[in-house]
């Protein structure tokens, strides 16, 4: 322990930063147990996935030009429908990010004249330029389809009386998004999102339920595919790639819209027929393997952070004892200097760049400057330790990832020592 703790004061913790952060992990051990035996029921969940698909070595083997019969490629869609239990799934590098999958998911099953409605308020920052919520090339508004939301009560609840009144018959496409992105509302659980599903197919059956289920892979037993949901859309540089996969996004859900999906990505005519894997299967496949145990890591990391910062005074979201739902945790600090400086320290606990320092930025996409701290093996890559917020009010920083639970650790330490340093904390 006391090499430990050596080595902590050499990265630049100072004793009574790792005094306090110890003092909260003891309190956390019963918590810990408990996500790392979902992490186990994830774990062999994938593996008989894998198993049930028969992956080979042979599905590892690069594929270039149109990609044709690419076994790597189709196998991976297969295991993802089997983790997922869905009946077909879209995996590909050429997904860039999260935003594209979702505009992907929904531009393929939206026609002029269908109505898109979010029932939990205004969605993540860089899907309104998708929507056309701000204007924007491309948009889904020039394409005719209309937009409507429900915002969320004051408790961050679903206002289902409104919620009935709004869906109308040109509503086609209910969009769901499972995580907070820069609010300080709560994550939905499974369990809620099955419950708003349940409620909308009562009111029309045939609406399509999508969850943007970006950062909630595999924290729970369950995922939204299992309780209703037509399609589950999410990022591979986020909880499904494990931390390994270069690049990529997924679309699970109902064989007929995941179809519609490969024709948006592609073209009309060839769909999920086309479209070489160019080597990056390895990646993917191991990196859905490590998956549930990164997860794990990650969640520990988030759970750490809203206790330390709980502790001091900071509104935390979710708080120190909920339980959880995606592995971003919200702290608003109020001030855009406490922003900063915890991303600071998130990057100097970096394994790459740590001798970066983050600074607000334009940033495409969003409404105000941005500051992000990631030092990353994948550029942008989220379940990867890092950290970001917009500087405007209410000043929140969102943390996320961390490949091991002792790097998470870290991370969360440094941005302490970071706050303390600029006398932003105080240590009781």
């Amino acid at each position: 322990m006391l090499e430990i703790e050596a080595i902590y004061r050499q990265i630049g913790i100072r004793q009574n930063v790792l005094a306090f952060g110890g003092q909260i992990e003891k309190e956390l051990k019963e918590r810990f147990e408990q996500i790392d035996q979902i992490a186990e029921y994830n774990q062999l969940k994938v593996i008989q996935a894998m198993q049930k698909n028969r992956v080979s070595e042979g599905c590892f083997n690069y594929a270039s030009g149109y990609g044709y019969d690419d076994q790597g490629r189709d196998t991976l869609e297969e295991v993802y429908a089997s983790v997922f239990h869905t009946e077909s799934a879209l995996v590909r590098p050429q997904i860039a990010c999260g935003t594209h999958a979702l505009s992907i998911a929904l531009s393929a099953n939206l026609r002029p004249g269908d109505e898109l409605l979010s029932p939990a308020g205004k969605p993540y920052d860089t899907l309104e330029e998708v929507i056309g919520i701000r204007p924007s090339c491309g948009s889904l508004a020039e394409y005719g389809i209309s937009y409507r939301q429900v915002d969320l009560l004051e408790d961050g609840t679903f206002d289902y009386d409104r919620i009935r009144k709004a869906i109308g018959p040109k509503t086609k496409l209910v969009t769901i998004q499972r995580s907070k992105g820069y609010q300080t509302r709560p994550s939905f659980s499974v369990k809620q999102i099955g419950e708003l599903i349940a409620f909308v197919k009562e009111i029309n059956p045939d609406i399509i339920c999508m969850v943007d289920n970006c950062y909630g892979e595999f924290v729970e037993a369950i995922e939204p595919s299992d309780v209703g949901a037509d399609m589950v859309v999410g990022s591979l540089i986020k909880n499904p790639g494990g931390g390994l996969a270069p690049i990529g996004g997924y679309i699970a859900g109902r064989k007929d819209l995941i179809d519609a999906c490969g024709y948006r990505l592609t073209s009309p005519g060839l769909g999920k027929e086309v479209g070489a894997s160019l080597g990056v299967m390895q990646s993917f496949y191991q990196g859905l393997f490590l998956a549930p145990t990164v997860v794990a890591g990650a969640l520990k990391g988030a759970i750490f952070a809203a206790n330390i910062y709980e502790r001091l005074g900071y509104a935390v979201v979710p708080n120190g004892t909920e339980s959880r739902h995606d592995i971003i945790q919200a702290v608003e600090f109020g001030t855009p200097e406490g922003v900063i400086a915890f991303c600071k320290g998130i990057q100097a606990a970096a394994p790459v760049d740590s001798y970066v320092t983050p600074e607000p930025w334009a940033m495409p996409g969003y409404d105000s400057d941005v500051i992000m701290a990631a030092g990353a093996f994948v550029q942008g890559s989220s379940i990867e330790l890092s950290a970001d917020g917009p500087i405007k009010p209410p000043y929140a920083v969102y943390f996320q990832g961390g490949l091991t639970w002792p790097h998470a650790k870290l991370g969360i330490l440094m941005s302490l020592e970071y706050l303390v340093r600029d006398g932003i904390v105080t240590l009781p």
